[in-house]
C-alpha cells in the first residue's frame, strides 16, 4: 500500500518485473501479480480507506504510511489481517507525532511483544555515497534534514521557520544613500492583505514593512511608491498572478524597477526553503513586528500524497507576511538589474536629486 496512485508505482514496477519473469498471471487495471501456486500480491493506494476493505490478507506493507490517512490501518487493514492472522509491515519517513510514530513506539516497549521498530538512517543505505548525505546536510534546513535523512521524529514537525527570535535584529533601520534596498510585494485587496516588505542587500535586514488591505488599487500602487522613494528601492520583486500582473504593468510604465514573480508549487517551496535556511543560519535580520513574528511562528509545512510540500498557514490564519518577506529575500539573492553610482532617489522622479549615474545591465 502507498498513499497515492502515483506513488503506488514504485511498489508496482518491482513486482511487475518479477510476476513476469516466474509467468504469473498479471493484472494490470488492478495491479494484481497471481502467482502459479494460487497466491497472489497486489499493490493498493490508501487514499480512500473504505475501497480498502475486503478478504482476509497474511501480510500487508504500508510504504511511507506516515503520509496516510491512520484509518486506512484501523478501519480497513487491521481488521483484514484477523482473518488468517497476518502480519504489517510500516515503513516511512517521519511525519512528526502522529500515529506512524504511535506505532513506532509500541515497537520499543517491550511491554507490546507483537510490535518491534527499527530506525535506518540515509547512511545506512550502502547505495547512497556519503558525500552525497553531506552535500544534503548543507544545503537542506536543519529540521528537513533530520527528518528526511536521519529519519528523527521533529517535535515541531509542521513548524517551518526556526531561530526565529535569534534573528530579531536591534534598534531601527535608517536610509543610507550608500546602500541598496530591495522590496518584495505579496498583492491583496479585501480578506487578505498588501505587503510591502524592504531589505537592505548589505547586511540582509529587514527596514520596512507595510501591510494594508480593503484599498483599490491606485492607492496601493501610491503606498508602494512612497516606501520605494522613502528607501531608494533598487529592485522590487512582486508577485504576478493574477491582480499582480495589471499592477505590475502599470508601476513598470510609471518607471519603477518592477519584476513579475510566478507563485507555483514549485516557485514557492523553493523561496520558503530559501528563507528557511537564512533563519536557521542566522543570515537575516528582523524587526520585532508581532504581526510578521506571529506569522512566521504558525506558517505550516504539509507533506502531500504526491511527495510534494504545501506551504500555508494554519486554516483561519494569514500569510501575506511571510510570503512578502520571502520574496524580499529571493530579490535581495538576485543579481541587480541596476548599477548605482549616486542615488536611487532619481528612479522616482526626486526634483532634488537629477537623473545621472544609473547604467543598465547586471552586475
Amino acid at each position: 500500500m502507498a498513499p497515492s496512485y502515483k506513488m503506488s508505482e514504485v511498489g508496482w514496477r518491482p513486482i511487475h518485473r518479477m510476476g513476469v519473469r516466474i509467468g504469473a498471471d498479471i493484472g494490470k487495471v488492478d495491479r494484481q501479480v497471481t502467482l502459479p501456486g494460487g497466491g497472489w500480491v497486489q499493490v493498493r493506494s490508501a487514499d480512500n480507506p473504505d475501497s480498502l476493505r475486503g478478504e482476509g490478507l497474511d501480510f500487508v506493507v504500508f510504504d511511507e504510511c506516515a503520509f496516510m490517512q491512520e484509518a486506512a490501518w484501523i478501519d480497513a487493514v487491521r481488521p483484514a489481517l484477523s482473518d488468517r492472522q497476518g502480519r504489517a509491515l510500516f515503513i516511512s519517513t517521519p511525519k512528526g507525532h502522529n500515529w506512524f510514530w504511535r506505532n513506532w513506539l509500541r515497537g520499543q516497549d517491550d511491554g507490546e511483544g507483537e510490535w518491534q521498530s527499527w530506525r535506518f538512517p540515509t547512511s545506512t543505505n550502502p547505495y547512497i555515497e556519503p558525500s552525497e548525505i553531506e552535500a544534503a546536510r548543507k544545503q537542506l534546513p536543519q529540521r528537513t534534514f533530520e527528518q528526511e535523512y536521519l529519519a528523527e521524529f521533529i517535535d515541531d514537525a509542521g513548524a517551518v521557520f526556526r531561530n526565529i527570535r535569534a534573528c530579531v535584529a536591534q534598534g531601527p533601520a535608517k536610509p543610507s544613500t550608500s546602500h541598496h534596498y530591495v522590496m518584495g510585494v505579496d498583492w491583496a485587496q479585501s480578506y487578505d492583505f498588501t505587503v510591502l516588505t524592504v531589505i537592505e542587500r548589505e547586511t540582509r535586514r529587514v527596514c520596512a514593512i507595510d501591510r494594508f488591505n480593503q484599498i483599490g488599487w491606485e492607492v496601493q500602487r501610491g503606498r508602494l511608491q512612497v516606501l520605494a522613494r522613502q528607501w531608494n528601492v533598487c529592485d522590487i520583486l512582486a508577485e504576478e498572478n493574477s491582480i499582480g500582473g495589471p499592477n505590475i504593468e502599470q508601476l513598470q510604465s510609471e518607471g519603477l524597477p518592477v519584476k513579475g514573480f510566478t507563485t507555483t508549487a514549485q516557485t514557492k517551496q523553493d523561496i520558503i526553503v530559501a528563507l528557511q535556511l537564512a533563519f536557521e543560519r542566522g543570515e537575516i535580520g528582523i524587526p520585532d513586528d508581532e504581526m510578521l513574528m506571529g506569522e512566521l511562528q504558525a506558517f505550516e509545512a504539509t507533506r502531500l500524497p504526491s511527495g510534494r510540500w504545501r506551504y500555508e498557514a494554519p486554516e483561519g490564519m494569514h500569510d501575506d507576511c511571510v510570503i512578502s518577506l520571502a520574496l524580499a529575500w529571493e530579490a535581495a539573492n538576485r543579481p541587480s538589474n541596476i548599477q548605482i553610482v549616486r542615488s536611487a532617489a532619481s528612479l522616482y522622479g526626486s526634483r532634488e536629486r537629477p537623473v545621472r549615474g544609473l547604467y543598465g545591465g547586471r552586475r
